[in-house]
């Protein structure tokens, strides 16, 4: 089982709070989301424990922000598409508190971007045992890709989409508080929110699922491994 730590900066903003230990997910309300919405206030028939955000339209980026950098004390994530670099310092800081246990599974076939390189250069330079992280690039039971793109924080939040953690996956906001601007990109993506209890509890029983599975097969003896074709092997 690979362990994660690194050395980040991790600067408070309105939405990232990581800094702040006073901040937490303890008394979390969808509610504490509608700021982040197109019309900054839900619809008065919206549901208690579930949300959806759509990129492009509402600021999906700082909903993230907001859920993740609050995470204290289990962090549970599969995520496909892994390039945001504000999400990874995040994640790197949680990666570093021996108080929060966090299982994070990324997809083999993303395995050469940029934030999975640095996720994988510190476990290679720390190591640390006393960092109760756990890391691993995997793919489905069946070698197929691991499309999961969610996570559930603190055994309380859930959160799950089409989302990809980048730029355009996000529609991340380059002008303040809304879509638009010089070089703004969005994709058609949606993420939800969701506290139901039940779901909270299946979604992150899946995720460790996951990541056992993609454990196991980094695990197992060379021939039993899925082998990755390379480009001059599929011509």
């Amino acid at each position: 089982m690979v362990r994660v730590a690194s050395r980040l900066s991790n600067a408070a903003s309105a939405s990232n709070v990581t800094s702040d230990r006073s901040q937490n997910l303890l008394a979390f309300d969808l509610l504490d989301l509608q700021e982040y919405t197109q019309e900054r206030a839900y619809s008065p028939s919206a549901g208690k424990n579930f949300h959806l955000f759509f990129v492009g339209r509402d600021d999906v980026h700082d909903v993230l922000k907001h859920v993740l950098s609050r995470v204290r004390v289990s962090l549970y994530l599969n995520m496909f598409g892994y390039d945001d670099d504000e999400l990874n310092e995040i994640l790197m800081a949680k990666a570093m508190d021996p108080n929060i246990m966090m299982l994070i599974t990324l997809d083999k076939s993303q395995a050469g971007g940029r934030h999975e390189k640095m996720l994988l250069d510190a476990d290679k330079q720390h190591a640390l045992a006393e960092f109760n992280t756990h890391f691993v690039i995997g793919q489905s039971a069946t070698h197929q890709i691991s499309h999961t793109k969610g996570f559930v924080a603190d055994s309380k939040v859930g959160g799950e989409g089409s989302v990809n953690w980048s730029a355009s996956g996000e529609g991340m906001f380059v002008v303040t508080a809304k879509p638009g601007g010089p070089g703004y990109k969005a994709q058609n993506n949606t993420q939800t929110i969701f506290t139901d209890p039940d779901s909270v509890s299946r979604f992150q029983t899946e995720l460790i699922a996951e990541h056992i599975t993609a454990e196991k097969q980094n695990n197992a003896p060379p021939e039993r491994r899925q082998k990755t074709l390379t480009a001059a092997q599929l011509h």
